[in-house]
């Protein structure tokens, strides 16, 4: 809530003392993205690897479809007519519906890391760069397709530069995260990463005092996912940008940034967006 880097933005890399999947703070082998670990699991892999990756990227692809219309109630049957497989082809690369959520959650996550990591490339420092995704995540609630304009599923309405609207995505989140705690924590992980390469170009700017990097990122991006799944249903009695500021404001605090000298906002947020 891992996947392929996806990250690759403007000469910045990924810290090699990132966190994994196994929690905060620990490392590890990056594991396969979910394409390759399907195909893994297919008979003919060593027959027809490319074959097979394509197979399961287009039952993803099929999903995400079904997801726009249909939300998650899409069944089995469906699904393969929709890919234009054999079930049993569906069943060869994926051990049910649930296990095909993950992957779709796994690429629509990485998918928009590497989107925001490229809008983020833009911009000056990393106090900016980190500030963007704060603000921008939660102000994605209020824009044409946020949690004010779906209706309660959340399937109806695409979210900006996303597939899915905020209630589908709190939903089955975690529904899955029920379910697939470990994996759910590897799906989320390259937003932890994007967060913590930030912390750390901060820190050795001297901009940010993190207490400790991954661990510091494992957990604001926690907060942010919480705040984001409660105003994906709840009414908000403020502006979405006015409670995007508030939630930077602490995340600063706990960074312990200097706030007289990196203010919450210079420039409205729309002006700061590549």
């Amino acid at each position: 809530m891992t996947t392929k880097d996806a990250m690759p933005a403007a000469g910045r890399d990924t810290p090699a003392g990132g966190g994994t999947a196994a929690g905060p703070g620990t490392t590890g082998d990056p594991p396969a993205s979910w394409a390759d670990r399907a195909a893994d699991r297919s008979p003919s892999v060593q027959r027809s690897r490319t074959r097979s990756v394509r197979q399961v990227k287009g039952i993803v692809d099929a999903a995400r479809r079904l997801i726009r219309t249909k939300g998650s109630s899409f069944t089995t049957q469906e699904l393969a007519k929709e890919a234009g497989i054999a079930l049993q082809t569906f069943y060869r690369h994926f051990a049910g519906k649930d296990q095909l959520l993950l992957a779709v959650f796994e690429e629509e996550i990485t998918t928009a890391a590497a989107r925001t990591d490229a809008a983020m490339s833009e911009l000056p420092d990393p106090v900016t760069r980190l500030r963007y995704f704060f603000t921008s995540t939660l102000e994605s609630l209020g824009e044409p397709g946020g949690a004010a304009a779906q209706d309660q599923d959340g399937a109806a309405a695409d979210a900006p530069g996303g597939a899915f609207g905020p209630r589908f995505v709190t939903a089955e989140h975690w529904r899955l995260h029920q379910l697939f705690p470990d994996e759910m924590a590897q799906v989320n992980q390259p937003v932890a990463d994007l967060i913590e390469r930030e912390l750390r170009e901060a820190a050795a700017l001297g901009l940010l005092k993190p207490a400790n990097p991954a661990s510091d990122a494992w957990f604001v991006m926690k907060l942010v996912m919480s705040v984001y799944h409660h105003y994906a249903f709840a009414t908000p009695h403020e502006r979405f940008e006015d409670i995007a500021d508030h939630l930077w404001g602490f995340c600063l605090a706990a960074f312990r940034g200097d706030p007289d000298t990196t203010p919450l906002r210079e420039t409205p947020l729309s002006e700061t967006r590549p």
